[in-house]
């Protein structure tokens, strides 16, 4: 046969290369350019499910007892392909629970299972996440039984929920609505490593120093959920662990308690898997052939599957009976002395000590075989760090508070990143407020909006002050894990009433003059303070021609200090703000890369965004009173300066300093105005200068201002789950 001529392939219709992941972007020739892409993340171009579908009127038709008792009987249903460990799933499914909702990180609150991204790239195929694509194989019959009833995302981290409850656990409860991505989450930074569990050291100032690992990431190497089960870069020394552990559990909210709990209680069931060799493992999902149908590491030189499973490469389980919610764990770990040893696949592991054969678990496949159960750096840590030593043995002495510890931990680890309570569904919902949730009391809605304005309007506050407060308090919202925004007036307590961001003492006074006005209206404080950014965008308004009313929905509440997880709310706080051309310091990221990162966990699109900041320069509520990119002589009215001046060919720009430009007139040489890179990123980027022109035409005037009270009123609006 020969061989096709160099000119068959010009003959191909199809670019090649253009629908795989080596294609060359239209972009890649300019690696520097500001890539928007990050606010278009979700486009609704990617959802099957169509405008009209409401998951929520989806889950009102779901019979729930009928799916957890089809997750029960899952757990020892028994399928050929994929054998259960001593014929229960149990273990498997509660590690792809806790994969997914364990890639939550509370810095950027991104992660989570409350998306059902598992199913994607990278977490797919990350190496924790080995053989989890069968665990979802398994569900996809009951999936499919439920339809569109039951997201991926809220079935994933059920079925580990049942599967705990199916060997004994009492669990806290169960809040169903997570909805479902229909494609990878690219916006989340994972890390700078080009490979597979690279050394963690470059995530870190000084590895021997946990707390300097790079902000926002919480795992130690690419590609793991947590920590290294070996130890630090593969090398045993649980005490050096335990503080990865610490830092690496901190960085998801959890505290030594909860952390003891969920690593015993994560580690009473199931077992680890090294029975083999790894290097026969096939691809990842993402890399595997079309035949595997989008699984991956699967082993077509031996049996692979069963007592010869490779997954982590440690081999062994934590406990005598892995299939029992029990003590078990604390009983092996307290009672025995543990000494290094490599398992077949040659991970480093602890083993037991002259262990009694009554205390070793039976294979997972011949109950009359008795096996040597392990623990992993980590679990090690549990009893040699003194912190985590103590708690150990409280919970090895008191098997209920251990079990109501690990139930209301696995509850949060799971629940963390769906936000206020009000988005839970279901009868498992706990009737419990707990702080983590950040509780919020229902708001009045009965008081006189309009008079409550007037009285605003009189009170002598400026538009900058009213709409820099009203900002400043709803830019906490994340749209990551739900929490943050207007709803709870938080900005009125610790932390956020000191923030630098914040401006303390233009917030004091601010706040000073708007909870009188609330007390004497019998209106919420929260409530006031997004009324008052609202009378300042209408005086704007009206300063450059334009009658008009800024939608308000009333039903805010006030949280209270004893509501609020203080220290939880430490990484919500600004260390820049793009929309009020405000920089802590200088960061190796550019202040245009911060904007974008800011905008897309505020849930803002690119011609929002540029709206709002056109409108905020304007109305002059800059941090600090600085002029910044205050392109207008009119400042105070909501005009389009900021746009006409930005693309006026009269001025030229000069750099004056790492973040500052002048704006000079050609004609005369005379500085006109300064301004940031947040400022001047709207004239040279080609899409922001595109959405920027829209604006500055001659026809644009009446569309700014409808455009700017729209993405307004949405992030006064962003957290109010009650009126979604």
């Amino acid at each position: 046969m020969n061989a096709p001529s160099k000119g068959a392939a010009g003959k191909c219709p199809v670019m090649h290369g253009g629908n795989t992941a080596t294609s060359t972007s239209v972009m890649s020739w300019w690696p520097n350019a500001l890539n928007l892409d990050i606010l278009h993340q979700h486009d609704s171009k990617t959802n099957p499910m169509g405008k009209g579908f409401n998951y929520r009127e989806e889950l009102k038709k779901l019979d729930v007892a009928a799916l957890k008792k089809d997750l029960h009987a899952l757990m020892t249903d028994s399928q050929d392909w994929w054998p259960a460990d001593w014929g229960h799933y149990g273990g498997l499914m509660i590690r792809m629970s806790w994969h997914a909702a364990g890639s939550y990180r509370l810095a950027d609150g991104r992660g989570g299972g409350g998306t059902g991204n598992q199913r994607f790239a990278p977490l797919n195929s990350w190496p924790d996440n080995v053989n989890l694509d069968k665990a979802r194989r398994l569900l996809w019959p009951i999936k499919k039984k439920y339809g569109n009833k039951v997201s991926w995302a809220d079935l994933m981290v059920l079925a580990g929920t049942i599967a705990y409850e199916s060997m004994g656990l009492k669990t806290f409860g169960f809040g169903f609505g997570r909805e479902d991505i229909w494609h990878p989450e690219k916006d989340v930074y994972w890390g700078a490593e080009k490979e597979w569990l690279a050394p963690s050291d470059g995530r870190y100032d000084s590895v021997d120093d946990p707390s300097t690992m790079e902000n926002p990431l919480a795992a130690v190497q690419m590609g793991l959920i947590y920590v290294n089960p070996e130890g630090v870069n593969g090398q045993p020394d649980p005490l050096k662990t335990a503080g990865q552990v610490r830092e690496t559990f901190k960085r998801m909210a959890m505290n030594d308690e909860e952390t003891v709990a969920l690593t015993a209680g994560g580690h009473t069931v199931g077992k680890t898997h090294g029975n083999g060799d790894a290097a026969l493992l096939g691809p990842d999902p993402e890399s595997a052939g079309l035949e595997e149908q989008g699984m991956g590491w699967n082993n077509k030189t031996t049996r692979g599957i069963g007592r010869n499973t490779v997954t982590s490469g440690i081999e062994g389980a934590w406990t005598t009976h892995p299939t029992k919610w029990d003590n078990g764990y604390f009983h092996l770990l307290l009672n025995y002395e543990w000494e290094l040893k490599k398992s077949p696949a040659g991970a480093w592991q602890w083993q037991p000590i002259d262990i009694k054969p009554e205390d070793m678990p039976v294979d997972v496949e011949d109950p009359s075989i008795r096996c040597m159960p392990i623990m992993t750096d980590a679990d090690m840590a549990m009893k040699m760090d003194p912190a985590y030593r103590a708690i150990s043995e409280r919970f090895a002495k008191d098997f209920d508070a251990f079990s109501d510890a690990f139930a209301r931990a696995w509850f949060k680890l799971t629940h963390r990143d769906m936000g206020p309570k009000v988005r839970y569904f279901g009868p498992d919902v706990p009737q419990e407020d707990l702080i983590w949730q950040d509780p919020v009391p229902v708001g009045p809605t009965g008081y006189d909006v309009k008079a409550v304005k007037a009285k605003i309007a009189a009170s002598g506050l400026t538009a900058s002050e009213m709409v820099a407060t009203a900002w400043d308090s709803a830019r906490t919202y994340r749209g990551s894990d739900m929490r943050g925004g207007t709803d709870g007036a938080r900005i009125r307590l610790a932390p956020q009433k000191d923030w630098e961001g914040n401006e303390p003492a233009r917030l004091k006074k601010v706040l000073g003059v708007l909870e009188g006005i609330a007390t004497q209206s019998g209106a919420s404080v929260a409530d006031v303070i997004v009324l008052a950014g609202n009378v300042g965008v209408e005086q704007a308004a009206r300063a450059a021609g334009f009658d008009i009313e800024v939608p308000f929905s009333p039903g805010r509440g006030d949280a209270t200090d004893e509501m609020t997880d203080a220290e939880s709310f430490e990484p919500l706080e600004p260390i820049h703000d793009g929309y009020r051309n405000w920089l802590k310091q200088d960061y190796a990221v550019s202040a245009e890369e911060l904007l974008l990162d800011r905008t897309q966990l505020m849930g803002l699109t690119a011609h929002e965004m540029t709206a709002l900041i056109g409108g905020m320069r304007v109305i002059g509520t800059n941090h600090g009173g600085t002029t910044h990119g205050v392109f207008t002589d009119r400042a105070g009215a909501l005009t389009t300066d900021f746009f006409v001046n930005l693309t006026d060919m009269a001025y030229t720009w000069k750099p004056a300093g790492r973040n500052l430009y002048e704006i000079v007139e050609r004609k005369t040489g005379k500085t006109k105005w300064t301004a940031t890179r947040v400022d001047l990123v709207f004239g040279s980027n080609s899409i922001l200068r595109a959405y920027a022109e829209v604006y500055a035409q001659d026809d644009g005037k009446e569309k700014f201002v409808k455009d700017f009270v729209a993405a307004w009123t949405k992030m006064m609006n962003a957290g109010r789950f009650d009126i979604a």
